[in-house]
């Protein structure tokens, strides 16, 4: 059987380490969160939703063809709200899944995103593998959703649930990185 694998991009931080919301970071030639979405629907996620929150209006403006945006009014909690804002705008959609990216990961690309979707279901837990660790992107099962919500706060987004149940490790690292572009000393493309 076919899923139906949603894609949600976590877009709304401040960065404020980085010294400015990291959906607006050039990365080389388009913005993080472009590139982001656009990972998302190359890899076949339909519909891709963008949680938007620090600076959004500026986002939308620079960024004109993005996906369905959601504007999370509770940013500045951590990635955790914004997670939540994610599922819940898949609520109403066909979606058996959804395949999540935060939007300062660059290195990860449509062929990760396929490898991991391709263990679709609602009742799927998967994360891309790189060597010994566990990253992104992380697929959730829509039988997952509910419990992810209730435990996604702060910055760790659904780090708990998934430690608390079984997942399903897709190694993803001779087509991805999981370079995370916390500080511009890591962009190099600033």
């Amino acid at each position: 059987m076919a899923w139906v694998t949603a894609g949600v991009v976590l877009a709304a931080g401040a960065g404020r380490r980085y010294g400015m919301p990291k959906a607006l970071i050039p990365y080389p030639d388009r913005l993080l969160v472009e590139r982001a979405a656009d990972t998302l629907r190359e890899a076949g996620a339909s519909p891709v939703v963008v949680v938007l929150g620090a600076d959004a209006r500026r986002v939308i403006e620079a960024a004109p063809g993005l996906p369905q945006t959601v504007i999370n009014p509770e940013w500045e909690t951590g990635m955790g709200s914004s997670l939540r804002a994610g599922l819940r705008a898949l609520d109403g959609s066909p979606a058996d899944a959804a395949v999540i990216l935060l939007v300062d990961m660059p290195g990860i690309t449509a062929g990760a995103v396929r490898r991991v979707i391709a263990y679709s279901g609602p009742d799927a837990l998967v994360m891309g593998g790189y060597g010994g660790r566990r990253g992104h992107p992380v697929l959730l099962g829509r039988e997952h959703w509910a419990g992810v919500v209730a435990s996604a706060v702060g910055d760790q987004g659904a780090r708990g649930y998934l430690k608390a149940h079984p997942v399903r490790v897709v190694p993803v690292d001779d087509v991805a990185d999981d370079l995370d572009l916390d500080v511009p000393e890591l962009n190099p493309h600033a």
